[in-house]
This record gives structure tokens, sequence and C-alpha cells, in this order.
């Protein structure tokens, strides 16, 4: 099982340890709650650097990547920050990324932890289609890069505290090299994955000690925790936000899933299966990842059965919890098209018994 660069501070401060993605992470410290209250209401920081790093670094990487992915990258602009997805070629996604541009030859993409072998495969398997070279203009530098997500409306006035650069202005998805808290050329991107704001932090691996360390420091007056797994996942639940593995994989597509924003069918771009998502934006899909609130008491939970009022099986929940923003069970899940509208019934099965639930919009939380 690997470890990260920060490790040894999660076990020196009493976490909880658990197996994730093939990594030991922390997945609570002082409890889930006040973990996901800090970050709604102060700040907390998480160790995120189990996500894979590629840089894609060559003039070919424009057209290399407007194939692979299904958003737009011409859109992007340097030092911005773009969401996506690899569509696998037979309609589903190999995985969800961002994608940052440094310039017009050179981009950075982050991919999930547990895909990260998959996804670099993927990746030089389509690059072969555009001469990259591997090892020197598509690298896979995974194994060198540790992250921690500091997130929380109170994060940029308390990270500016360590750079002389302006953080505080910073739009959402735009990043920045800067030098922070003593350490030369750090990745600053104002992202995240809890709908409250913040930034994630990209560090060579030997500086990882020096970054917790000013980070927890410049943060104690803003009331600042570690924060685990567990609210990690909370959180980006109230947001409505995928989780690979869950609401998406390998058979669901970007439009099944409502992610034609970041499904682009702009001109020039012959992405992945674009004429198949092209096919379902028009005539339509069979199923929908849907949001939904418990109206009768209940915890919805992955794999749960989706019914209608008679029983009839419609669908599965793909996530689902006991929001601790809002107090009540939430979750997202694939439904038949027909129950898919705001406010249409549905029923989750709890042990045997259909609980009552509703079709929502998203965000779940709205600060």
């Amino acid at each position: 099982m690997k470890t990260t660069a920060f490790t040894q501070i999660h076990e020196n401060l009493g976490a909880k340890m658990v197996p994730f993605a093939g990594y030991m992470m922390p997945v609570q410290y002082e409890g889930l709650k006040v973990e996901h209250e800090t970050v709604r209401t102060d700040l907390g920081v998480f160790d995120v650097s189990h996500m894979g790093e590629f840089w894609v670094e060559s003039p070919k990487a424009l057209p290399f990547l407007q194939h692979i992915t299904s958003n737009d990258v011409s859109a992007l602009t340097n030092g911005k920050v773009q969401y996506s997805c690899f569509p696998n070629g037979k309609g589903g996604i190999v995985d969800d990324l961002l994608v940052y541009r440094f310039n017009a030859n050179k981009y950075l993409l982050v991919v999930n932890a547990a895909n990260i072998e998959k996804d670099w495969n993927w990746c030089v398997e389509q690059a072969k289609k555009f001469d990259l070279k591997i090892g020197e203009e598509l690298k896979n530098v995974s194994e060198e890069i540790s992250q921690l997500a500091v997130q929380g409306p109170k994060v940029l006035q308390a990270m500016q505290k360590l750079t002389d650069a302006n953080v505080l202005d910073m739009e959402y998805y735009t990043f920045k090299q800067i030098d922070f808290a003593g350490i030369k050329d750090v990745l600053f991107s104002t992202t995240g994955y809890t709908g409250s704001g913040g930034c994630e932090i990209y560090i060579q691996n030997t500086d990882a000690q020096k970054l917790w360390d000013a980070i927890m420091n410049a943060g104690e007056e803003f009331g600042i925790k570690p924060a685990g797994l567990g609210a990690r996942d909370t959180l980006r639940l109230e947001m409505g936000y995928c989780l690979y593995g869950n609401d998406i994989n390998d058979t669901t597509s970007p439009i099944e899933a409502g992610l034609g924003w970041i499904t682009k069918f702009v001109d020039g771009k012959e992405f992945i299966d674009r004429k198949l998502m092209e096919k379902q934006k028009t005539e339509g899909v069979k199923h929908q990842l849907k949001a939904f609130e418990m109206i009768d008491k209940g915890i919805p939970r992955q794999h749960y059965e989706i019914c209608d009022a008679d029983g009839n099986i419609i669908g599965e929940v793909t996530s689902g919890t006991q929001s601790p923003s809002l107090d009540k069970g939430i979750g997202m899940g694939y439904v038949q098209t027909g129950y898919h509208k705001l406010g249409s019934e549905i029923f989750i099965r709890i042990r045997s018994k259909l609980l009552k639930a509703i079709i929502v919009k998203l965000p779940f939380y709205k600060a």
C-alpha cells in the first residue's frame, strides 16, 4: 500500500487511516461532521497527493487534447483550468480530469488516484496517433508531486499571508506559479471539490512538511483543521459533483451524467465518441443522473434501488449520504426518462421499505 509525503503527519495527528485507491489515506481526524462544518464555515486542509499528474508539452499538445477530452481545450487561455473527461470510444468515460493551460504548447492533466495507471495507458495509446514522444512530450509525474486542497471561505485570506503574489483576487478555476511559504515555483490553483471556495497547492514531495506547517500556522487564527476523505465525500455530494466509480464510469456517457456542459461540439473538434454523444444529445437518453432529497426519514446509499410508487425498479442510487449541512438524506442516481423531472416523486428501497424522495435541482447546499 502506497503512502504520501504527508502520511507520517496524519498518523501523528491520530487520523483514522484507510486504504483508498492503493494508498493509505486519512478518512477522518476529529470526526466527519466537525471537519465538514469547518470547511463550510472556516477552512480545512485535505491531503490529495494521491491524485495523478501528467504533463503534455508539445506543438501537438492542443490537437492531442482536443481529440482525447470532451471539453473545448481551445477555449482555455494561459492560467486557466478546465473540467473535462476522457471519452472511452464505447460511449463511457475513462476518467474525469482537470486541464491546466500554461501556454499554447504546455498543459497539465490532473486525474483521479484510482485511475492513474488506466488513464496513463489510455493517453499513451492515443498519443501514438499524434507521434508524441512518451517520457518527453507526454510525462507521468504522479509519483513526484504532492498536493494539498485547502478549502473553505477563509482560505485565500489565510493563504495570502504566505506569498507576495496576489491570491485574494484570483478567479475560480485559475492558477499561478508563485513563491509560496518559502517554496519556489508552487502551482497555486483556485479549484476544489467542496463548493466552499479555496485552493489546491502542488509541490515537490520534498517540500511537504514545510508546506503543511506553513499552512497550519497561517490558518490557525481562522480555525483551520485537517480534514479527511469522509468529509471530502459529503462536501462534494452536497454540491452534486460526480465521483468516478460511483456516478460516472466506463459505461456512463457524459450526456447521461448531466455533463453536457463539458461536452463541446465545436467546429474542428473531432473528439472520441463525438458522433455518439451528438446523437444522444439530439435524440435523448434512456436514463439520466439526477439528484434527489429524502422526504421520508432514511439514508440512501450506493446501489440502493430507486423505484416508482408501485415498487417497480426505475433506477439505482450512485451516491448517497446524510447531509451534515442540511440534516437530511440526499443522493444521486440514474433514473429512467419519465421520472427525471424536477419535483417528481421517487422511492428509495431501504431495508425492504419504500421511502419517498423527490427529484431536486443541484446543488443541494447553497452558501
